[in-house]
């Protein structure tokens, strides 16, 4: 099938015609877009699915052009372009096709014949999916359309809807998340007796598992309300109290929540192209001051495994960190590390390559590496802070170094278990048992009991474990200002809005841009202080 890409209104303007939209590398497999028919939901549901996938251009000029300078989880060697409009573009057109398809699905609901309670379950589910896209694109981006957007197929009038507010956007959206976890019946019959629709195999996401849903809607909720609490304590207070306090279920060891391409039956090419086609990210003198007691070239000092998972040697076989704050006596970078052929010349990297790059494996598979959404170990740092903040629930210090401990076994061991299965890693160091997991925790450089900064290591190891995913690593560093950094902290808070947002929406544009005091990445989204 032809594959190709929609600017926003374009793409609203042509589902009233014929609802085909289709973003780079997803298939179209929803059809007859009208008819609010059980047999229709299941592929709709399935093309949003397919939207989570991360585009090829939001890669290379958001992650790898932006985000990993701005939050130093690694070292920027070269810039490829001062402007990142592809990426805005690239996200900013993913999301509001999607928002289409979410539109329409909830049409059809509300048009559905029958028992409307049979539909609880499906409704909840899409109210998740449309949470995370939303939250994730408003966490970029600031105020953008929402509460209108996406509707272009039903009224003409929405085609070009007005900007809201993030505040009011967050608030929505945690309502709908505590409804969708208030409505998900892990039963197969309504109490009338009536079967509930289901997804069925078109659930591919979570594979139809209703209890691993609601953990992903609460962590979730957990995620965001502690987003917000600096700025709102009174909305947000209750949220963390109700899931914590109330030992609500959240996602546990084994359950990190991601896009696996294998189970997709996709080949993940857009990572490996992002890295060989953008070239400039090495390991950084910040993250390996995190990783490593020393800067011995032998990788002595490693005393996080972590290092090896997402970082290796140079082409001379050494660990060499790029100075996160370089001057021209820096000696610059360069090699091929990325390049295909090290799938059968593995050590060739480029004789200037001198400075460690990222791991090859890591960003070369094509199936088993998960483009991650939330891990175990996110929830037990955001529980950590919770305690040790006293945000929502009583301050709470022992509670506190127990989560966060539970926070970084969670996170080796996923990474672990993502490293260990995946069918192309080679070299992989020797694989740690529980036991030793816990002796890594207990290393000065990471052991709570025996440090003061306490919140600052939560941040620390958060950090980290958003390593794959810097976009909340960007977020994480605007709430907090205490994520590690050398060097002063740059006034990039957000993404301006794409081109095609000024050209097919001016007059919004123009009216959202004047109340914010002008479209810059130095204007804070809501959320911040």
């Amino acid at each position: 099938m032809k594959m190709f890409k929609l600017k926003f209104y374009k793409i609203l303007l042509l589902s009233i015609l014929t609802f085909t939209a289709c973003d780079k590398g997803f298939e179209e497999l929803n059809k007859n877009p009208y008819f609010p028919t059980r047999v229709d939901f299941g592929p709709l549901f399935n093309t949003i699915i397919e939207s989570l996938q991360l585009t090829w251009d939001e890669q290379f000029y958001l992650h790898n052009d932006t985000y990993y300078e701005i939050t130093q989880q690694a070292a920027l060697t070269s810039r490829f372009t001062s402007i990142n409009t592809n990426g805005t573009e690239s996200i900013w057109g993913n999301y509001y096709s999607a928002l289409a398809h979410v539109r329409e699905l909830e049409q059809r609901f509300d048009a559905f014949e029958g028992n409307q309670e049979i539909l609880n379950n499906v409704r909840a589910q899409l109210k998740i999916i449309a949470a995370y896209k939303t939250f994730r694109i408003t966490d970029q981006f600031g105020d953008i359309p929402f509460f209108d957007a996406g509707k272009g197929f039903q009224d003409l009038q929405y085609l070009r809807p007005k900007f809201d507010s993030q505040e009011d956007i967050y608030k929505f959206l945690l309502e709908d998340l505590e409804w969708a976890v208030d409505h998900i019946d892990l039963n197969l019959t309504t109490p009338s007796g009536e079967e509930y629709i289901s997804y069925g195999n078109f659930d591919t996401f979570l594979d139809g598992d209703l209890r691993w849903w609601k953990k992903f809607a609460n962590s979730l909720r957990l995620r965001h309300a502690l987003r917000m609490a600096d700025k709102d304590i009174a909305f947000a207070g209750p949220i963390l109290k109700d899931i914590i306090e109330n030992d609500l279920e959240v996602i546990e060891d084994g359950e990190t929540v991601g896009m696996y391409p294998r189970k997709l039956s996709w080949a993940k090419q857009s990572t490996h192209w992002s890295f060989r086609e953008h070239k400039g990210l090495r390991l950084g003198s910040n993250i390996w001051n995190h990783l490593s007691e020393h800067d011995s070239i032998d990788g002595s000092g490693i005393f996080d495994p972590r290092a090896y998972f997402f970082f290796e040697t140079n082409n001379l076989d050494e660990w060499v960190p790029y100075p996160q704050l370089s001057d021209s006596n820096t000696p610059p970078s360069g090699g091929i590390p990325y390049q295909g052929h090290r799938d059968n010349n593995y050590t060739i990297k480029g004789a200037d390559n001198i400075y460690s790059p990222f791991n090859y494996y890591l960003i070369r598979d094509e199936k088993d590496i998960p483009e991650l959404i939330m891990t175990p170990a996110e929830v037990q740092f955001i529980k950590a802070e919770a305690y040790i903040r006293g945000l929502g629930v009583e301050m709470d210090i022992p509670a506190a170094e127990a989560a966060y401990t539970n926070g970084v076994v969670a996170s080796i061991s996923t990474w672990q278990d993502i490293v260990f299965s995946t069918e192309i890693w080679e070299n992989a160091p020797a694989e740690l048992t529980i036991n030793e997991i816990f002796q890594v925790v207990s290393h000065p450089r990471i052991d709570i009991f025996s440090n003061n900064n306490k919140l600052e290591l939560i941040y620390t190891q958060r950090w980290i474990d958003a390593f794959r995913q810097p976009w909340e690593a960007y977020a994480l560093w605007r709430r907090t200002d205490t994520t590690p950094r050398e060097g002063p902290p740059p006034e990039h808070y957000r993404l301006a809005y794409p081109p095609s947002e000024v050209e097919n929406n001016p007059d919004n544009w123009a009216a959202q841009v004047a109340k914010m005091g002008g479209d810059t990445p130095k204007t804070k989204v809501w959320w911040q202080n």
